[in-house]
């Protein structure tokens, strides 16, 4: 009883219980703006938790949809990182930024990209979302991809055909090539240089994709770009 007690209407947006948010809202309409201690809103909540009526409600009644919790990230980073796939297309339908950026300039493409969520990815890129955005150490949605083993979404990024710079360098100077190399992730190497990745690029230390690959990898990317 007392764990309850404690219980607040953020704890209760998480948990998606829109009856009870729907009476204390009657009750004291501010809530619909009250942040909690990390700035975040009852539709911070309720996206995280992957409530989409309960979201409808509150963007319904006035929340805002793009506000910013204590290190940046929206309601739409939220769930693009937490992988609640259709509160991203409600968020979107509701015309919020799909490319807004945390203090890390982390974006939802981004979150989603690292953490493998193909249909959000591909929601956000048909969505408009900057397939070539970079975080605060130069990152894309491609070095995060590609650097977590990430196939299926490599390649919907790779889709995105000439719009998507598949040399970009990160605050090291790697490109998406080289930390596949250094992370010895064979397949998408071979996707990489299959469209166009350089194998002989620099980075910061004057290392190519190359010279961080293991030998057997180094093999094969040679013999692909060979035939």
């Amino acid at each position: 009883m007392a764990l309850h007690a404690k219980e607040t209407i953020h704890d209760i947006a998480y948990k998606g219980d829109i009856h009870t948010i729907k009476l204390k809202l009657q009750e004291d309409s501010k809530l619909l703006t009250k942040k909690d201690d990390n700035d975040r809103l009852l539709i911070h909540w309720a996206a995280l938790g992957g409530h989409e009526e309960l979201l409808k409600l509150l963007s319904d009644l006035g929340s805002p949809i793009d506000s910013k919790d204590d290190i940046g990230s929206t309601p739409l980073i939220l769930a693009a990182s937490a992988g609640k796939e259709q509160v991203v297309h409600t968020l979107l339908s509701l015309g919020v930024n799909v490319n807004s950026q945390n203090n890390e300039g982390h974006s939802a493409l981004q979150y989603a990209s690292s953490k493998g969520w193909l249909e959000i990815v591909q929601k956000l890129l048909s969505s408009h979302a900057n397939v070539n955005i970079t975080d605060k150490r130069g990152a894309t949605p491609l070095h995060r991809a590609a650097s977590r083993g990430n196939t299926n979404i490599v390649k919907e990024l790779l889709a995105c055909g000439n719009q998507l710079v598949v040399d970009a360098k990160d605050a090291y100077g790697n490109t998406p090539l080289h930390l596949c190399c250094e992370e010895d992730r064979a397949e998408e190497a071979g996707l990489l240089v299959q469209h166009g990745a350089s194998l002989t690029i620099k980075n910061k230390e004057e290392k190519t994709p190359l010279d961080l690959a293991p030998p057997t990898l180094a093999r094969q990317l040679k013999n692909w770009v060979e035939q």
